[in-house]
Formats: C-alpha cells, structure tokens, sequence
C-alpha cells in the first residue's frame, strides 16, 4: 500500500521566545515499509544535526531563530508498506533485549498492573505467547477505554488503569507494563495509521512491540485490537513515550504556549 503522509505541528507564543525541539518525525526503511520520499522542515528557524539514536530512531535537532512567536514543524513524505501481520523480527537499534524488560516510570508495574496480569495469566495458555499477549491486548481494552483529555503525556499506567480511560499512548503504556511484568522485552512504538473512515487526524498513532523467541518483534495495538497491518507507518520505538515522542523540547521565554496538530494519512 502507498501512503502519503503530511504532519504539521505548530507552536503560538504570546510573548517572543526561541526554543530547542528534539524532533523523530523520519521513519526509516524496514521489512514492513519502504520510504519512497520524506522531509522535515521548520518554519520559524533551522535544522542544527541529524542523528540516529540507540533505538535507531532518526532524529533532527531544530533550533527555533530568537523572538519568534510562531514555529511550525512539517513533516511531509510517502511511504511503500507491506503487510507482515504484525511480526517484524529482528530490528536496528544498539539497545540490547535486557533493557526493554525494565520498568519506566511511565510503566512501573504496581497493584494495578499486577491485578491485570493475574487475570489474564489464570485463564490463558501460557505456553502460547502470541496467544498470551493477544488476550493480554484484549483485557486492556477492555480495561482502559479509549478517551481523549482524561490523561496526558505524564500520565502512568497505574494511574491509566485506575481511571479506566485513556488514549493510544496510554493503552501502550499499560500493554507494555504488563508483558514486562509477564517477562517480556516491550517497546513503545510511535508513528501513523490511515483510519478507513477519514483522512484528517489530531495526533499521530501510538501502540507496542513484543519481543518473542523465533519471531522478533511483533506488534500489539491494543486501542484498535489488532496487530498492525499495511495501513501503519512505524516512526521510532523506544522503553516509554518519552523516548520514541514526535516532538520534545526547550523553550526560553516567558508567556503562554498554544500547539495545534494536524495528521493526514491517505492512500
């Protein structure tokens, strides 16, 4: 499937400011995606360094020009994809297994993750992992509906599953607080899906990886039930969101910020 994507993110200042925006909006080729075209762009100042990081995430470092009251991201590419039902295998990245098995402090594993595992360890064949993490998937949606402006970027999978609402990010977070806590390596996976019932979107995509003997990675998205198909674009992985956001940064100046997010993603 080809799919075009245009991501822009635009930051309003009331006062003048400069800012320093750490940006994984580039994904890369892999077994699932073919990257025919992508660019980034920033308007309102300049591209300082390009980088790959431990997750092999490509990441560029902008730097907004002093006394500005408006910044705008832009992303803008297509991508070739390939339906691999969900199992990726092995990928790049430095970030050796043992360290997706840790706990972050967005998904440390306290009563309410623990309660949640036991659920679904006691009436689950453990000998099947894909059918473990399946019905793992699907305790956890039913557990966290899916709900925007209950959480934020901040909000731990504890407290996700103890307000029962969430949005994609936290329906990852707890998804990958409890295969850690089942044994698990788990990553955080961020990047774009194309709904089938609009092109416009609010935000971009969220969901998990699974590290599984003799398969690799394999990806579980719990806010739709699925494993990931040829309609997403994988952008970077990481433990938490805080490795894998779009967008992250430093802002000097005083004053309030607005951000408005568009996402389109069609065929």
């Amino acid at each position: 499937m080809l799919l075009r994507i245009q991501h822009r993110t635009t930051y309003s200042y009331d006062t003048p400011s400069s800012s320093l925006q750490q940006v994984r909006l580039t994904p890369m080729s892999s077994s699932s995606q073919h990257v025919l075209r992508w660019e980034t762009s920033l308007g309102g100042g300049k591209k300082e360094v390009a980088f790959t990081d431990h997750h092999g995430n490509a990441v560029d470092l902008f730097r907004s020009d002093p006394g500005v009251t408006t910044i705008e991201v832009l992303a803008v590419g297509e991508v070739e994809t390939t339906d691999v039902s969900g199992v990726y295998g092995a990928t790049t990245g430095f970030a050796p297994l043992w360290l997706f098995r840790r706990p972050t402090e967005l998904t440390a594993a306290g009563p309410q993750v623990s309660s949640l595992v036991d659920e679904v360890a006691t009436v689950t064949d453990q000998a099947s992992p894909v059918a473990l993490l399946h019905a793992l998937l699907d305790r956890v949606r039913q557990q966290v509906t899916y709900t925007a402006g209950v959480t934020d970027s901040f909000s731990s999978a504890e407290s996700v599953i103890a307000a029962g609402h969430g949005v994609c990010q936290d329906h990852a977070h707890v998804f990958l607080a409890a295969s850690r806590k089942l044994g698990f390596p788990a990553r955080y996976v961020s990047g774009y899906l194309m709904m089938t019932d609009r092109v416009d979107q609010d935000a971009s995509h969220a969901w998990a990886e699974v590290w599984i003997n003799h398969l690799g990675w394999v990806g579980f998205d719990v806010s739709n039930g699925i494993s990931p198909d040829e309609r997403y674009v994988k952008v970077a992985t990481g433990t938490d969101y805080s490795d894998a956001a779009p967008i992250s940064g430093i802002r000097f100046g005083q004053g309030s910020e607005e951000l408005h997010v568009s996402v389109q993603v069609q065929q």
